[in-house]
């Protein structure tokens, strides 16, 4: 076994099929984290090429060319550029789709000038039939001097000599493919090869252009960018002329090697684009389709959840059972099973989400709905490329709030992060599916649709609209006058690869469950902690309840449970629950869900794992009762009715939907606008803004 990994960097254009590719190299041997001082997403993995030799895969971001515009296409540069850099790659592989192959060779022909050994994939090859295409591969690899590697991820198809080419990457040429220099100004260039002569001339002219310094630049060469950096005008020109030149030595390749018959090309794509992106039905089919998803979302997950639910629940009472009484035995039996138990219930219901969205990514329709959606946005002041982090906001505010990187003008980045927490995201799921099944009857609208299902829907259209709304009041309040266009790639159609979509789910899934899962229990354990101890009159409860009670009319059952409750309102967490039970009393709510609204602003999905935490302490049931059943079963001590009926329960809707309780996303707004002023904006003003809604909502109902 060769212990050294070959390290290998993916690069491509967007929507080429790079990811694919790294999925089929790596499989689920991946993991995702975020580039050292920066929060752009990292995508590393693992393949095993042959017997011997394993190599690590780096999936860069998606790029049309070196030119940095964006601190996405900034990494890619910064990576490619530094040799002390930690993922610095042995051999490079830029992935290409067959037809769009004119603009994917201009980033292939600009890594090719780095000077390191360079793979140039040809991906969606088993499309070449039926869009009319030929490709004379043999003289491609002369034209290109390197090695070119048809494949089809989608069927995985070259795969294999994929791998057997990385294997090889120390036969492949690192000699340069255009002499762009002595066509631009070789004077000039000349220069740059003398200022840094021991470096390819193309990385220096990079270093120059891109902001961006080689780590190992001498003080001098250092001084010498600062100069060549001085004429902008001339920096600006020549880089333009490097552009055409490069075009027009891919269109002479081309011209050898690329042919389309048009003639023999079957374009269903210009098809479902006239319906899909109809400017009516357009709209209709993509309604359609959410109403699909949020039905499937409660029909399909309730068996799973109830089994996971009841599971937890007999899990918690047998914990009690085999192990010996004391504080250990209370703390996992009432404290950690049923908070991990409150997140770990929701599985079902996010992978299933997940599956949607990764089918709608893969298919090629995300692009077509972001499409539909620009010519609303327009209307509401913020910009078309608004939608992808708003849509991607169904998933994660924290991901989507740094897709807004993209937007080139301040303001409607600035308006576009400030709203993309009102999209109802995955840990919101958790809140709304359990008091919806609480609160909304198991019923059928028309004999088709679920009535759980339509509100979820309703949630989610809420959540949008209100992003919507408040990015429009935004625009007029800060003003911005500045107009930019919208542009979106259209990929092709094609069927969803199955290990694509079950990598992306089981991948978000478990990133959810995990990145969830240490808050829950962090939080279970504090909670369990103080709901178990108390001051004097807690350890004095048995006496005092004795005392304050005619204790001789109640048997045993009902003698325990009473002693129980009024043992948790006399612990830490009972005395500060009753200390803001007065501010949220107008919304509905008791002194519990008040503990369990404070403790879900570390993150939404708490909420369900905190009541289930609080609920389980003292709870003698020997009946597995589950969460859903002793929240059904809560009582209010004021009415002595249901706490959980219908006018909480839509007030508790409306507070999830509006308000920010996430300290992940306010750190990243915080780290995107570099000011404490945003998050803190968007924290009392969507509270404020949740906490009116929730008192009208709960005021109107009663």
């Amino acid at each position: 076994m060769n212990d050294k990994a070959i390290k290998v960097a993916l690069v491509g254009n967007p929507n080429t099929g790079k990811t694919s590719i790294f999925n089929q190299l790596t499989g689920l041997n991946q993991k995702v984290g975020n580039y050292p001082g920066i929060t752009v997403e990292k995508k590393e993995g693992v393949a095993q090429l042959s017997k011997n030799q394993k190599a690590s895969i780096i999936d860069l971001p998606g790029t049309y060319s070196i030119n940095a515009n964006s601190l996405d296409e900034n990494i890619v540069i910064r990576t490619l550029i530094n040799t002390k850099d930690a993922d610095f790659p042995d051999v490079i592989v830029v992935v290409a789709d067959i037809e769009n192959i004119k603009r994917n060779l201009l980033l292939f022909s600009q890594i090719k000038d780095l000077n390191i050994p360079t793979i140039l994939v040809i991906n969606m090859v088993d499309e070449m039939k039926k869009r009319g295409i030929f490709i004379d591969i043999d003289q491609l690899k002369i034209e290109l001097d390197t090695q070119v590697v048809l494949t089809s991820a989608r069927k995985n198809q070259g795969i294999e000599n994929l791998k057997k080419e990385i294997c090889n990457y120390k036969k492949l040429s690192t000699n340069s493919l255009l002499d762009f220099a002595n066509k631009i100004d070789s004077e000039f260039f000349n220069e740059i090869k003398s200022a840094f002569i021991d470096y390819p001339l193309y990385k220096s002219w990079l270093s120059i252009t891109q902001e961006v310094v080689i780590d190992d630049f001498s003080k001098e060469q250092k001084k010498a960018i600062s100069e060549f950096r001085k004429d902008h005008e001339k920096l600006k020109k020549y880089q333009h002329k490097e552009t055409i030149y490069r075009y027009q030595q891919i269109n002479a390749i081309l011209k050898k090697t690329y042919k389309k018959d048009q003639s023999k090309a079957t374009d269903l794509r210009s098809k479902l684009d006239k319906i899909l992106t109809h400017k009516i039905f357009g709209y209709v089919i993509f309604a359609m389709i959410l109403l699909i998803i949020f039905q499937s979302i409660f029909d399909w997950a309730s068996i799973p959840m109830d089994y996971i639910d009841e599971f937890f629940a007999k899990l918690s009472v047998l914990t009690k059972e085999v192990m010996p009484q004391g504080k250990l035995t209370d703390l996992i039996s009432e404290g950690i099973i049923p908070g991990v138990g409150g997140i770990v219930i929701f599985i079902p219901q996010i992978a299933i989400l997940f599956l949607f969205v990764a089918i709608l990514e893969e298919t090629g329709y995300m692009s077509r709905v972001v499409f539909l959606m620009d010519k609303i946005m327009r209307r509401f002041g913020m910009n078309g490329k608004s939608v992808v982090p708003l849509i991607s906001g169904t998933a994660c505010a924290i991901p989507a709030i740094m897709a807004a990187r993209n937007i080139s003008g301040w303001k409607e980045r600035l308006i576009t992060i400030l709203v993309t927490p009102f999209t109802t995201c995955s840990a919101r799921l958790p809140v709304y599916a359990i008091i919806i099944a609480l609160i909304i009857p198991s019923q059928r609208v028309l004999g088709i649709f679920s009535l759980q299902g339509l509100t979820l829907l309703g949630l989610y259209i809420l959540g949008f609209a209100t992003a919507i709304i408040s990015g429009y009041i935004l625009h007029k309040v800060i003003g911005s006058k500045s107009k930019s266009f919208f542009i979106v790639e259209m990929p092709n159609y094609k069927l969803p690869s199955l290990k694509n979509v079950l990598i992306t789910v089981i991948e978000k899934t478990k990133a959810f469950v995990f990145g969830a899962g240490k808050i829950i229990l962090a939080i279970s354990i504090i909670l369990w902690f103080l709901a178990s101890n108390g001051p004097e009159k807690f350890d004095n409860s048995e006496i005092n309840f004795n005392e304050q009670n005619d204790v001789s009319e109640l048997n045993e059952e009902e003698y325990d449970e009473q002693l129980a409750s009024y043992k948790l309102e006399n612990s830490y967490i009972g005395i500060m629950g009753k200390s803001i039970e007065p501010v949220i009393k107008p919304l509905g709510y008791d002194w519990k869900i008040g503990i369990a609204l404070i403790a879900s602003f570390a993150a939404r999905e708490v909420f369900v794992g905190t009541l289930a935490t609080i609920y389980s302490v003292g709870n003698d049931d020997e009946n597995n009762t589950t969460i859903k059943q002793r929240m059904a079963a809560e009582i209010n001590e004021d009415t002595k009715e249901k706490l959980f009926n219908f006018p909480v329960g839509m007030s508790l809707l409306v507070f999830y939907a509006f308000a920010m309780q996430c300290v992940s996303t306010l750190a990243i707004v915080k780290r995107e606008t570099n000011s404490w002023k945003w998050p803190l904006l968007q924290l009392f003003g969507m509270g404020l803004l949740a906490y009116i809604s929730s008192f009208i909502t709960y005021s109107l109902l009663s």
